[in-house]
Parts: structure tokens; C-alpha cells; sequence
């Protein structure tokens, strides 16, 4: 699959498929980065930062990412940005390129493997799992947030609804394999669990 050249955006978090999030764009590289998104494709990669910060420069960044797309844009007077995206797939950094001012990369779109019966089950698991910890963490009132029958699709929900680190959701970001990549979720999760339910006995 031939590589595009994609404006990237270095965060402390990660951002999964499917998942929406807010952007505050204030660092003038990155206001140049959206208006010229805006104006071709609405479209830029998220990566994790490995070492460094978000502002300024000089970080050293994970090579897995998430195509950004802008769902909403609003500009302040003073020229920032507050953006609504979606997580619209997987890419892979095959090199980085010179800042223009901005962050960019060469990159290969990942495409989703297709899913197998088996699949469901194990997403069944993850829901079981996925229900016991946020109950654990109190983080839903009321009924319970439920996850999309669709295994690929429970799984990066489970993923952006979980309390679980930025280095915990790149791996899972990382597992090609639809299987394996509900296995690794839900054995987080599990792991959450134990920690979460030790500490509810403190």
C-alpha cells in the first residue's frame, strides 16, 4: 500500500477509532496545521508523545497513530482553534519528515482485518469484563453504558471509556489481530478490576 504525507499531531493521550475528542489548538504551528486541514481534507494523525511535551517541539513520538478527522471547528479572534474530531482508523508512520512549521509524516493507512465468529465471543467477554470495572470505577450513573455489538468496534469503545494509561491503549492499539486485540483489552481490564477492587477495600 503506497504511503501518503500526513500533517501529524503529537499528544500526551491516545485517540482510538471511533473515538470522539476536543482539541484546543493554540501553538501557532498547529493553527497553520488546521486551517490548511480545513482547507484539503480535514484530516491529520494523532500520536503519542514517547519523550517530551506537547508544546514547543523536540519530542520524541511513537510510531502508531490515529487519523484525526474534524467533525466541527471553531475559530477565536485571536486565531486559536477548538476542534471536535473522530478517530477514523489506524496509520504507521513509515518516516518523519521536516516540520513545515508543523509535524509530518510519511505514513500507511492500517486496514481493519476482518473479524470471525469467534470474535463475538470474545467480545461478549470484554463486555462482562468492560461492565464490572466501570461499575468499579463509578464512572456511569444510572444504566450502563453498553458496548456496539460490532467486536472491532466494542473493543476501541471499551478502550476510550476505561481508565486505562496512554502506554496501555497503544498497545492495544498496536495488535493487528482482531482476537487478539479484544484478549489483550479485556486483560487490562481484568487487571483494572483487581487493582480497583483492592482498592474499594482500603
Amino acid at each position: 500500500m503506497a504511503s501518503d504525507v500526513m500533517p501529524m499531531f503529537p499528544l500526551g493521550n491516545v485517540l482510538v477509532p471511533g473515538q470522539v475528542m476536543q482539541l484546543h489548538i493554540f501553538e501557532e504551528r498547529y493553527r497553520i496545521l488546521v486551517t490548511e486541514c480545513l482547507a484539503v481534507s480535514s484530516e491529520f494523525g494523532v500520536v503519542l508523545i514517547e519523550r517530551g511535551s506537547e508544546v514547543g517541539g523536540g519530542d520524541a513520538r511513537f510510531d502508531i497513530g490515529t487519523v484525526a478527522r474534524i467533525v466541527e471547528a471553531s475559530q477565536y479572534d485571536d486565531g486559536r482553534y477548538q476542534l471536535v474530531v473522530v478517530g477514523a482508523g489506524r496509520v504507521r508512520v513509515d518516516e518523519w519528515l521536516e516540520d513545515a512549521p508543523y509535524p509530518r509524516a510519511s505514513v500507511t493507512r492500517v486496514l481493519e482485518r476482518e473479524s470471525f465468529p469467534r470474535d463475538g465471543e470474545k467480545r461478549d467477554a470484554l463486555e462482562r469484563t468492560f461492565q464490572d470495572l466501570i461499575l468499579l470505577a463509578g464512572r456511569f450513573e444510572g444504566a450502563p453504558e453498553e458496548l456496539p455489538a460490532d467486536p472491532v468496534e466494542a473493543c476501541w469503545r471499551a478502550i476510550e471509556l476505561s481508565p486505562v494509561n496512554p502506554m496501555d491503549a497503544l498497545a492495544v492499539l498496536r495488535v493487528e489481530d482482531v482476537s487478539e486485540r479484544l484478549d489483550l483489552a479485556n486483560s487490562l481490564m481484568k487487571d483494572l478490576c483487581e487493582l480497583l477492587a483492592m482498592r474499594n477495600r482500603e
